[in-house]
């Protein structure tokens, strides 16, 4: 069973899954630990269910083989919709392409423990990270010098910016990862070194710069860096976010 935690700290939870056993399963695994459960036969319901705006997950479970719209385009319109982690579960391994835009990978079947451990940032593609979780989100001094220069809105319309232009760019580091488009990859990281950098979004900046240094030569191990720093930088920008809402709340 997945220890309770408060109401308070547990996510509210979306299941997509079109089969209806896996999804009365996992449903029931996650009610029984207090977890609020919103479950989807499909995507095209799911997405229906967000445009509501009834409920607002903070995860979602998607299945990653459906019938209509699913794997990366359906990642996508769910990002358009919600801040929520995404994380897919399967069967079997999902395509390369669906594991970068995700959060993470579940396999079935799994039981209540390997839950725990997802939303605990521990399972699988989740245990690996290259963020440093030392790092402080933004420096301190750069912060400084520009609450001296200018109004506080203005500087937090700066760092707004930040978070919707590196929004843009994970969107678009996606794309390359799936086409496999390594020089791709690495113009968006430097664009992200550079954009974050200048801000002293230290976290995003060493993640763009790491990505910038991507090998052109084919590796086999490539295209799993590249979904790790894809993972982290979604990271790194929700903390960037929670930043907003924090010590820089309109």
């Amino acid at each position: 069973m997945i220890q309770r935690a408060s109401l308070k700290e547990l996510p509210v939870v979306l299941l997509i899954d079109d089969d209806l056993v896996s999804r009365e399963v996992t449903a029931t695994l996650l009610t029984m630990s207090g977890y609020a459960v919103h479950t989807a036969e499909n995507g095209a319901v799911a997405l229906e269910m967000l445009s509501a705006a009834k409920f607002h997950p903070e995860v979602v479970l998607m299945d990653a083989q459906m019938p209509g719209l699913k794997g990366t385009q359906l990642v996508a319109e769910l990002r358009a919709r919600s801040k929520a982690r995404i994380y897919t579960i399967s069967g079997s391994n999902p395509a390369p392409e669906v594991i970068a835009a995700t959060d993470g990978l579940l396999v079935k079947p799994f039981d209540a423990e390997a839950l725990q451990k997802l939303f605990d940032g521990q399972g699988s593609k989740a245990v690996l990270s290259l963020l440093d979780a030392n790092q402080p989100v933004v420096n301190a001094e750069t912060l400084t010098q520009l609450r001296k220069m200018m109004p506080e809105p203005a500087v937090r319309q700066i760092y707004a910016a930040v978070v919707t232009d590196l929004s843009h760019r994970i969107e678009a580091l996606a794309a390359a990862i799936a086409k496999h488009d390594i020089a791709e990859v690495r113009r968006i990281g430097h664009s992200i070194k550079g954009g974050c950098g200048m801000a002293g979004a230290l976290q995003a900046a060493h993640l763009g710069a790491l990505l910038e240094t991507t090998p052109l030569e084919p590796r086999d191990n490539q295209l799993d860096n590249s979904a790790i720093l894809l993972r982290d930088l979604r990271a790194a920008a929700r903390a960037l976010e929670r930043m907003l809402e924090t010590e820089l709340s309109a």
